[in-house]
């Protein structure tokens, strides 16, 4: 009886442990600069991005063996999701003032590259038939 974890639960705990790091890193980062850390609906990207990428993550783990060819681009829709999302949802909050500055961008951008980075190590993975 091997003692594995599945790859599921895996990615899921890496992803948790990953974006609570980089939050509480974000959020020092916030502090130090003087603004307030829970502008620019912050928990609400770090949040969105964390359930979009375990969605993403679990589809392209449920489709591996089917449709192996085609993960690469099923994996670059997800990304193309979690823009859509933004561009619903988190863009025209940000451009009420008429420009998005840095904060804001940030806000988003940094828990989406986080969670792309893992996402790719994984598909990456995927690929290679490594999970």
């Amino acid at each position: 009886m091997t003692n594995t974890i599945n790859p599921i639960l895996l990615f899921f705990l890496k992803l948790l442990v990953l974006l609570s790091v980089v939050f509480g890193i974000h959020l020092v980062v916030l502090n130090y600069l003087n603004t307030p850390l829970f502008n620019n609906l912050i928990i609400a990207s770090y949040s969105v991005n964390f359930i979009l990428a375990i969605i993403i993550f679990v589809a392209l783990y449920k489709l591996r063996k089917k449709y192996l060819d085609l993960l690469g681009f099923i994996f670059m829709g997800g990304s193309m999701l979690k823009f859509v999302v933004f561009f619903l949802f988190f863009f025209p909050t940000f451009k009420q003032n008429g420009n998005i500055d840095g904060l804001e961008s940030a806000s988003f951008l940094v828990p989406y590259v986080t969670c792309l980075l893992l996402e790719t190590i994984y598909v990456s993975k995927l690929l290679n038939n490594k999970l």
